[in-house]
């Protein structure tokens, strides 16, 4: 009888816990979306600024990952369904991106071997144990397939999407820079790269921008991460 009513107290404890965790994250998303309208900066980002806003905020009151993720996990499973919402504007710009079918493939499958070459060669180069170069190399597509990758490779999934979220994070930083520097206008090169190389974060932050870049960057991602899914073994085994 005891241990059934501790089992009990424990779990109403981690739901407490999980609707806290989700309230403060939703609380603080709500918060930065208007600072994010008035100030365009990529650190004004919702995903940036939100994720750090959480980190200072659990390292401040020594609250453990594990118990933010209790609640956490629930946000993370919208995920898949969030991917799946990101067809509505590919149905909108059909049309267009119809007639750009080609340039995109090309594109974002030259920016999927570069996203898997580059982590996988540099980390090799640089000593990474293998564990962790095997993490790096699905870094370039969305979490769920990186992680469905990362199982496949024998990697650590949690380095995996350690290494997503920075890739994605990172990307939705500079990207207005590299825009810049290259003098990069059009929404369907932008779409591209962010797509190619940041996966859904950096497909929302094209979205913030332009519709239409946001839909290249949808079907960027979405066609990188099957053509990853099936060399980024391949590479593996031939180089690694």
């Amino acid at each position: 009888m005891n241990s059934w009513l501790a089992e009990r107290k424990r779990r109403m404890n981690e739901i407490m816990i999980g609707i806290i965790a989700i309230v403060a994250t939703v609380a603080i998303y709500l918060l930065i979306l208007p600072i994010h309208k008035k100030i365009q900066s990529p650190f004004t980002q919702p995903i940036v600024a939100v994720s750090a806003i959480i980190i200072l905020f659990l390292f401040l009151l020594d609250i453990p990952y594990e118990t933010y993720m209790i609640g956490g996990q629930w946000i993370e499973f919208l995920m898949g369904p969030a991917v799946v919402a990101l067809a509505l504007p590919l149905y909108k710009h059909y049309d267009m991106l119809k007639e750009y079918v080609k340039p995109i493939l090309v594109g974002v499958t030259i920016g999927a071997f570069v996203g898997v070459t580059t982590g996988l060669f540099m980390a090799k180069a640089l000593g990474f144990d293998r564990e962790v170069i095997l993490a790096i190399v699905p870094k370039s597509v969305t979490t769920p397939v990186a992680i469905s990758i990362g199982e496949t490779l024998g990697g650590s999934l949690s380095l995996t999407a350690v290494f997503v979220v920075i890739a994605g994070v990172s990307g939705s930083i500079i990207s207005p820079l590299i825009f810049k520097l290259f003098k990069l206008q059009g929404p369907l090169g932008r779409g591209i790269g962010m797509g190619s190389a940041s996966h859904a974060i950096g497909t929302a932050a094209s979205m913030d921008r332009n519709a239409l870049e946001g839909s290249v960057s949808s079907i960027a991602m979405i066609i990188s991460a099957i053509i990853v899914s099936f060399f980024a073994p391949l590479f593996v085994l031939l180089f690694l």
